[in-house]
């Protein structure tokens, strides 16, 4: 379990926290002070400690960091109530938790250096976003008198925190806990020191009242547990992070306020706290994300089962002879794993004369050499125009087209259903994408075909596809029953041109995660179906300039290619360009790209 984790349990518990409080009080603590020196001599108990690890006998220049922290964080607790008594409780406080991890962000900066990557930076972002949002959702907002006051405990808060980190990385988490605390309750005994404060702390009109006093006292150890998971995590976790968790415990509060207190919000006000929900789901789960993969980072000595996709169609549109682009990709390349395509316009050219011979050729042969296949067949699927439709069919009405398509599907999963060398069938390619001449498909008839080839085919698992940087995985994934997704990393566009996406590799098993907790699959296996590894060139190669090619795809990028699909932490690849390699070779002799496939495939692990 990461700091993550622990920090949104403390924001669960802080907020139920202010939930039972106000089911308790009759009226507010009004005394900051008191409120403040009470808080701070709690932080004696913290020599309990010892017995469990925590040491007195620390180096003192640390000692003195921990020791400034609490002092701080006293200063930021009693700015803090200055701010919520003089002005809107939940304004100034929702105001300060988004303030206060800015202030970390920028103090953790300036003093220890502290930085985050792109990724955390803009989680931090939506977090923070989302806590502003929460506070111009309110309707008080906060009062020019207490606007000092709450910046003032945003700072300290900032500052504090900055400390506090330094002092967990330095002394562990008890030690520097003890200290800390220890911190806090010397600064709140020095508030004896001067007579004024001492008579506020004590004074009698300060006294809170409440109801049910064994229940109060309850609720405060249990929001002090809260505080500690917190202190907890951030010993673990970026502190930036970790304050910025805040606005968390306020949904709580809003969500607690409306079951348990049936508070009721209309207008600009429940619709700021959906909106910032929004925004501090997703940051969540982004971060969550990528903290499950920093911790599950991928073995670079992991078994690697590499394949390629192979395109009758268009190995012939590139003038060349497709069984020999197969019979030399099976002798040369040694595929162990191989995408097929079944193409409805060759295989049914007129009206329920459907010809197989080129497809059993196809996998008869992989069969023989021992390759694993998967096999794509729908209306829309690999190599462009991406919807495959005999000319005899296109002029259906659309039931009828649907109907016929679903004839063609169910003649090819049944011919092949027993074959043992099928290992998915691919139902459509990237459905759900707009690309090509080709209408994206709807949620329910993928479904229906997804339905058709379980009913046929029940022990033949479903492979369902979708675009890998701007698809949304989410209805493919939950579709099928393994997800295939494209990784390209230079493409052409018509507005933009050639253009790189700069993603690093880990962003395609975050998206992995994502998807695999809103699906609730999480067993479902992942698999990169299409990895680029031929140029994107708006015409077919023997219309484009090989300079042109070569520009835009040459062997370093190749290379860089499969190593940084490596990275991605995959444990299946298929390669997208066998055509390409082949013609590359036996007509423009460079046979590299060819030789290094070669490699690549017929290594199969490393």
């Amino acid at each position: 379990m990461n700091w993550l984790f622990f920090a949104v349990i403390a924001q669960f518990i802080a907020g139920s926290a202010v939930i039972f409080d106000k089911l308790i009080y009759k009226n507010f603590f009004r005394n900051a002070l008191g409120y403040t020196f009470w808080l701070g001599i709690l932080g004696l108990l913290s020599i309990l400690l010892i017995p469990f690890g925590a040491s007195i006998g620390a180096p003192i220049n640390y000692i003195a960091v921990s020791l400034l922290a609490g002092v701080l964080f006293i200063g930021a607790m009693y700015f803090f109530y200055l701010a919520i008594f003089g002005g809107e409780t939940s304004s100034e406080a929702v105001f300060i938790a988004a303030l206060a991890p800015v202030c970390t962000f920028l103090a953790s900066w300036l003093i220890a250096g502290y930085t985050l990557d792109t990724l955390r930076t803009i989680t931090f972002l939506l977090l923070v976003l989302g806590g502003l949002i929460l506070f111009f959702s309110q309707a008080g907002g906060v009062k020019i008198k207490t606007l000092g006051f709450a910046v003032a405990s945003a700072v300290f808060f900032g500052l504090s925190y900055t400390l506090t980190k330094i002092s967990f990385n330095q002394l562990g988490f008890l030690t520097g806990f003890m200290w800390i605390k220890l911190g806090g309750a010397a600064a709140v005994i020095a508030f004896l020191l001067i007579p004024k404060w001492k008579s506020q702390i004590f004074a009698r009109e300060g006294q809170m009242r409440f109801q049910r006093p064994f229940v109060y006292f309850l609720n405060r150890i249990y929001a002090g547990a809260g505080s500690i998971i917190l202190y907890y995590a951030a010993s673990l976790g970026p502190i930036q992070l970790v304050d910025a968790t805040e606005p968390i415990k306020y949904i709580f509060v809003f969500i607690g306020g409306w079951l348990l207190l049936k508070e009721v919000f209309k207008g600009w006000a429940l619709a700021g706290k959906i909106i910032a929900f929004v925004f501090i789901a997703l940051g969540i789960i982004i971060l969550g994300s990528a903290e499950y993969y920093a911790n599950n980072l991928p073995d670079p000595s992991r078994q690697i089962n590499w394949g390629v996709t192979f395109s009758q169609k268009y190995a012939t549109a590139i003038g060349l002879n497709w069984k020999d682009v197969f019979d030399s990709m099976m002798t040369d390349l040694k595929p162990k794993n191989i995408r097929i395509v079944a193409y409805w316009d060759l295989i049914e050219p007129n009206p329920g004369d459907r010809n197989f011979s080129d497809l059993d050729y196809q996998i008869d042969a992989a069969q023989k050499d021992g390759a694993k296949i998967i096999l794509a067949v729908g209306l829309k699927v690999p190599r462009w125009p991406e919807c495959h439709i005999p000319e005899w069919a296109s002029s259906l009405n659309q039931e009828y087209k649907d109907d016929a398509l679903l004839s063609y599907m169910n003649s090819v999963i049944e011919r092949y259903k027993n074959n043992p060398s099928i290992e998915y069938f691919q139902i459509e390619n990237e459905p759900f994408l707009t690309f090509g001449e080709c209408p994206t498909i709807p949620v329910d008839e993928l479904n229906k075909e997804v339905a058709l080839s379980h009913s046929i085919a029940p022990n033949v698992p479903v492979l369902t596809t979708d675009g890998g940087e701007f698809g949304f995985w989410y209805n493919a994934a939950k579709s099928g029953d393994v997800f295939g997704s494209t990784m390209y990393r230079r493409v052409h566009s018509d507005t933009w041109g050639y253009f790189d996406y700069h993603l690093p590799p880990e962003y395609f098993r975050i998206k992995e995660a994502v998807t695999k907790f809103l699906t609730g699959k999480s067993n479902e296996k992942y698999m990169v179906i299409e990895l680029g590894a031929e140029p994107w060139t708006i015409k077919y190669p023997t219309y484009t300039p090989l300079s042109e090619q070569l520009q835009h795809f040459d062997m370093s990028f190749f290379e860089d290619t499969i190593n940084y699909a490596k990275l991605s932490g995959f444990n299946d690849y298929y390669l997208w360009g066998v055509e390409w390699w082949y013609w590359m070779k036996t007509t423009q002799n460079h046979p590299e790209f060819w030789d290094y496939a070669a490699q690549v495939l017929g290594a199969d692990s490393k």
